[in-house]
């Protein structure tokens, strides 16, 4: 993998979301562009970075962001990927499990609702507007 890398504006921001976990769709969403345009950036940056993967990708980011040697021995990279799964161990837990749907009503506010079994019975909304 290159170390070195000269990214434009939108190529890290956008490997700056995957390796948060964003999905293309997602990516598109957030910086107002098309898929298309998110496969193509992804396709440049894989390239300059040398990887095939979005794990590569991620692992490579967090490793140049938190200045990570590439070339740490079995035990040390072991206990630094330790560390960042403690650091993001919040961010996990704090799902509650339930199943989180967006859609539009007839009358054009936001619903959200929280259903955690698979019959909609017991289903909680809240309206926001």
């Amino acid at each position: 993998m290159n170390v070195a890398v000269n990214f434009t504006k939108r190529e890290n921001q956008i490997a700056e979301l995957f390796a948060w976990g964003a999905a293309k769709k997602d990516v598109s969403n957030i910086l107002f562009i098309s898929e298309r345009t998110v496969e193509n950036h992804a396709r440049t940056i894989y390239e300059k970075v040398g990887c095939s993967k979005v794990n590569e990708l991620s692992a490579w980011w967090f490793c140049t962001r938190f200045n990570i040697s590439f070339d740490l021995s079995p035990l040390k990279q072991r206990i630094m990927s330790l560390c960042l799964l403690i650091l993001l161990m919040p961010q996990i837990s704090d799902n509650d499990n339930g199943v989180m749907r967006v859609f539009r009503t007839k009358t054009m506010k936001t619903c959200r609702s929280s259903c955690t079994r698979r019959k909609y019975d017991d289903c909680e909304f809240e309206f926001l507007t």
